[in-house]
């Protein structure tokens, strides 16, 4: 009995002995395939066969295409953006430029017309004063010379220079004195005390009446009110015009305004406004 029970356990012993042989033969069998695999992979990928190789390339590729054709996109898509920048850049400097000299003519021609009321207006002055700058010749009278009469000798006294004219007031202070001097030498018909039209006649403005006016960074002050450009105002003068305007540009001793019914501008001196040579008046825009 007990020596078919060690023969029992002998043959267990081979048997378990055998099988731990199969498992050690069979994990290096696993280890080999496994081993060839990776270096059959290898060679693949170094050869640019292998199929996980070629998969992960195509999907890059694809981002690649992907992302140059959004670069050149947005390169397509700055260039029109600068394009139609400068496109609009280059209008706007060509109305700001022609808008500049069209102010720049219309400035020049009102300062013109202006010295030219001015030269008008002291040329009607002279004529009215008497005061002219032409040197009259003065007139004598030749006897007839005797026989005996020696010979006369002719005159060699200097010739008188001719007049001159010296301006020492502004250009506002001679428009006024020339307006104030037509009134004084517009003539007027007598009057008798017992005529009925011998009536006393009402008060006259003081021309010593002065008006507050000054200019305040770009804005004009006069008569408790502020004034700006683009303003609507009537323009009131001593002759009780009353024009409709529009303040086109206020400076640094006067202002500009453009009349609405022709599109004229004008120049009024601060000094005018302070006489009150001309009066201005605020309107509605409408």
């Amino acid at each position: 009995m007990t020596a078919l029970q060690d023969t029992e356990d002998a043959s267990e012993t081979d048997l378990a002995k055998h099988d731990e042989d199969d498992y050690v033969e069979i994990k290096e069998q696993m280890y080999q395939d496994k081993l060839a695999s990776l270096k059959r992979q290898l060679q693949q990928l170094q050869e640019g066969t292998l199929q996980e190789y070629q998969k992960r390339m195509k999907k890059l590729d694809q981002q690649y295409k992907e992302r140059l054709r959004n670069a050149d996109l947005f390169l397509q898509l700055e260039t029109e953006q600068v394009e139609r920048n400068y496109i609009k850049e280059k209008k706007a400097a060509v109305k700001e430029f022609d808008d500049k000299k069209v102010e720049l003519k219309e400035n020049l021609i009102a300062e013109l017309e202006e010295k030219k009321k001015m030269i008008e207006n002291e040329k009607l002055t002279m004529e009215l004063t008497g005061d002219s700058m032409e040197v009259k010749p003065i007139m004598t009278r030749k006897l007839r010379r005797r026989p005996n009469d020696p010979v006369p000798i002719p005159d060699k006294r200097r010739k008188p220079a001719p007049a001159q004219l010296n301006y020492l007031l502004t250009d506002e202070q001679i428009m006024e004195d020339l307006r104030t001097l037509n009134k004084l030498k517009s003539p007027k018909r007598p009057v008798s005390p017992s005529s009925p039209e011998h009536v006393p006649s009402a008060p006259m403005e003081s021309p010593s009446q002065r008006y507050e006016a000054r200019i305040e960074e770009g804005k004009l002050y006069y008569d408790k009110r502020w004034y700006h450009k683009s303003q609507a105002i009537y323009l009131e003068s001593k002759d009780n015009t009353k024009i409709s305007c529009v303040i086109s540009s206020v400076g640094t001793n006067e202002i500009w305004v453009r009349k609405t019914s022709d599109s004229t501008k004008m120049r009024i001196y601060l000094g005018q406004l302070q006489r009150g040579a001309f009066v201005i008046r605020r309107r509605s825009a409408a």
